[in-house]
């Protein structure tokens, strides 16, 4: 994280199921399986930094259906 991401304010459950376009309940889900995006536990509060949101975009990226994702080596 650089010093032009460092200081962008976190985003909230709401926020990034908006963006995502999925529902709350499914970022929920994400963080007990481990399959969502980075995300931070302040207090009580869940929230998301935008480079992490953005990382997790990025390495959604597939070529065609049955590309797992996975590097190859």
């Amino acid at each position: 994280m650089d010093k032009t991401t460092k200081n962008l304010p976190l985003l909230t459950e709401s926020q990034v199921a908006n963006i995502l376009g999925c529902k709350v309940r499914a970022l929920q889900r994400w963080r007990l399986t481990g399959e969502g995006p980075v995300f931070r536990k302040i207090g009580r509060l869940v929230r998301y930094h935008p480079q992490d949101l953005d990382d997790f975009i990025e390495a959604s990226k597939r070529r065609s259906t049955s590309d797992t994702g996975q590097s190859r080596s």
